[in-house]
């Protein structure tokens, strides 16, 4: 008896896209599942050596999630959550109003970025500091850059 290499390749073909197809329509008859009551606000906070922060060096990272309950590898989550709700998630606000603190001159730039989702909607954050001083100033030492 002489085997065909062809017909066994479609028949093996044939059987794994037909069982495929059955995986397929199992998955998609899954029930969904139930939506939560809160928006979601999930971010990931980094604070980086360079100018740029497509291109700088990451030295610190961490996450925060909000809603509904302050958590995340964030140091101080609850804190940082209730400054965020705030501002309500404007980043670009927690730098306002004026720092007293007295920082050199040195060029050493620091960047922070924010990435995620803050109640429900997207969030990309970046803006760079002469330096870590001139951060920390920037943002009156508030918790949400503070790890």
């Amino acid at each position: 008896m002489r085997r065909n290499p062809h017909a066994i390749f479609a028949t093996i073909t044939a059987s794994t896209l037909l069982l495929g197809g059955f995986a397929t329509a199992t998955a998609q008859a899954a029930p969904a599942k139930a939506k939560s009551l809160y928006a979601p606000s999930t971010l990931v906070l980094t604070v980086a050596r360079g100018e740029d922060p497509m291109t700088a060096t990451v030295e610190r990272a961490v996450t925060l999630a909000c809603a509904p309950t302050a958590e995340g590898t964030h140091p101080d989550p609850a804190a940082a959550c209730k400054e965020l709700a705030a501002v309500q998630g404007k980043f670009a606000e927690l730098a306002a109003g004026p720092s007293n603190r007295t920082c050199t001159r040195q060029w050493d730039p620091v960047v922070v970025t924010a990435h995620g989702v803050w109640q429900g909607k997207p969030v990309q954050f970046s803006t760079t500091y002469g330096n870590a001083c001139e951060m920390a100033g920037s943002m009156n030492d508030n918790a949400v850059f503070a790890f």
